[in-house]
C-alpha cells in the first residue's frame, strides 16, 4: 500500500510538473512573430494600395491582432493554455504601454523638431528686440527668451520657497501628530482634497483680487503670481509628502523612541531621512506641477518682453506665457518671428523640468538609506 501510495503521489507530482512546464518557445519566437505579422499584412496592404494609400495605422492595427492571435495559437500547441493566456496578457500590456508612449513621444518630437533652432545664446539670454538692417533697409523683429527665463526662474523659485515648507510641515502634522479621528485632521484633509481639484484660473483670479484689494487695479507682480502658484502647490506637496512619510515603517520609530530620542528627533533624524527621496520626488512633482501654468501667471503677473528682475513690482513674464502669447498674439508684421519664440519658450521649458528631474534624482540617489550603507 505504501508503494503503490508513493508511485501515486510520483506521478501526480509528474502530472503538474508537466502541466506547468509543457514546453517552451524559441528564445526569440515573440520578435520573429511579431516582424512576420508585420510583414505579411504590410504585403497585404501593399497589394490593396494600389486602389488607394497604404494605411500605416491600419497596418499597424492589423498587424497587432495578427501578431496576438498567432503568438497564443502557437504558445497553446508548444506551451500549454497557461503559457499561451501569459504570452496574449503580455503583449496587451506591452500594446498599452505603446499606445500611452505614442502621445509623450509625438509632443517631444513636434517641440524638439520646431524649436531646436531657436535655442541660441541670443535667444536663451537675449531679449526680443527690432533691429534695423542698412542693407535692406529693412526693420526686423529678433526673438529672445531671456526675460520669460528669469520670471520663469523667479515666480517658480518663491512659490517653491513658500509652499513646500508649508506643505511638508503640513504632512509631518498630519503623519505624526494628529489623532486618526481628530476632527481638525479631517477638515485638513478635506480642504486638501478640494484644493487639488481647483482649476488654475481659480488661483490666478484669487491672487489677482487678493493683491487689486492691498495695492489697487494695477497689481501686477511676480509675487502676485507666485501666491497664485502657491495655492496650487501645496495640496500637491501635502499628499505627496503624507504618502511618504507613511511608507517609513513604525518600527523604526519604536526603536528610536526605546533609545529615549525625543519626537521632533525621531522626525528629523529618522523618518525625514529615510524618506528624503520620496519627499524630494514630491517637491518635484509639485514643481513640474505648476511650472507650466499660463493662465493664472497671466492674470496676476501680466506680460511683458522687457526684463523685470524685481518680483514686487510691475508685470513679469514666464516661459510659458511667452509660449501661448507667441502663437495666441502674434507679430503681425512677423508672424514667424513669433511661433518661433513660442516654440522656443517651449522647448526651453521642456529641458528646465528634465534637468529638474535629474537634479532630484541625484539628490534622492545621495540621501537614500540604502546609498549611505
Amino acid at each position: 500500500m505504501t508503494t503503490t501510495a508513493a508511485r501515486t503521489k510520483t506521478t501526480s507530482r509528474a502530472m503538474s510538473s508537466s502541466s506547468l512546464h509543457a514546453g517552451r518557445l524559441p528564445r526569440r519566437s515573440e520578435l520573429y512573430t511579431l516582424l512576420g505579422a508585420l510583414a505579411v499584412v504590410g504585403a497585404v496592404f501593399a497589394l490593396l494600395a494600389n486602389r488607394g494609400g497604404f494605411d500605416i495605422v491600419g497596418w499597424i492595427m492589423v498587424s497587432t491582432v495578427v501578431y496576438l492571435v498567432a503568438i497564443a495559437t502557437l504558445s497553446a500547441i508548444a506551451e500549454g493554455r497557461r503559457q499561451a493566456v501569459d504570452r496574449v496578457m503580455r503583449g496587451l500590456v506591452v500594446i498599452a504601454f505603446a499606445l500611452a508612449l505614442i502621445p509623450l513621444v509625438s509632443l517631444l518630437w513636434t517641440v524638439f523638431s520646431q524649436g531646436i533652432s531657436s535655442l541660441t545664446p541670443q535667444f536663451i539670454f537675449g531679449t526680443g528686440t527690432s533691429q534695423f538692417d542698412w542693407n535692406t533697409l529693412k526693420t526686423t523683429t529678433v526673438a529672445g527668451a531671456g526675460p520669460a527665463l528669469v520670471g520663469t526662474l523667479l515666480i517658480t523659485g518663491l512659490a517653491s520657497i513658500i509652499s513646500l515648507p508649508i506643505g511638508m510641515l503640513t504632512a509631518i502634522w498630519l503623519t505624526e501628530y494628529s489623532s486618526p479621528t481628530s476632527p481638525l485632521r479631517r477638515v485638513i484633509t478635506f480642504l486638501v482634497d478640494v484644493m487639488t481639484g481647483i482649476p488654475s484660473i481659480v488661483a490666478g483670479l484669487f491672487a489677482f483680487a487678493l493683491f487689486a484689494l492691498i495695492m489697487g487695479p494695477k497689481a501686477f507682480s511676480g509675487f502676485s503670481a507666485a501666491v497664485a502658484l502657491c495655492v496650487l502647490m501645496i495640496p500637491t506637496v501635502v499628499r505627496s509628502s503624507e504618502e511618504m512619510l507613511k511608507l517609513v515603517p513604525m518600527e523604526l520609530r519604536e526603536a528610536s523612541y526605546a533609545l529615549g530620542v525625543t519626537k521632533w528627533r525621531t522626525i528629523l533624524k529618522v523618518v525625514l531621512r529615510t524618506s528624503v527621496g520620496g519627499l524630494v520626488t514630491a517637491a518635484v512633482l509639485a514643481i513640474a506641477r505648476v511650472i507650466g501654468e499660463t493662465a493664472p501667471i497671466y492674470i496676476a503677473a501680466g506680460y511683458t518682453n522687457a526684463l523685470n528682475a524685481n518680483p514686487f513690482s510691475g508685470p513679469m513674464s514666464t516661459l510659458a506665457v511667452q509660449s501661448y502669447t507667441g502663437i495666441a498674439f502674434p507679430d503681425q508684421s512677423q508672424p514667424e518671428v513669433s511661433h518661433q519664440e513660442a516654440w522656443g519658450s517651449a522647448l526651453l521649458l521642456i529641458i528646465i523640468v528634465v534637468i529638474l528631474n535629474l537634479v532630484a534624482r541625484l539628490i534622492a540617489a545621495k540621501f537614500a538609506p540604502k546609498a549611505r550603507r
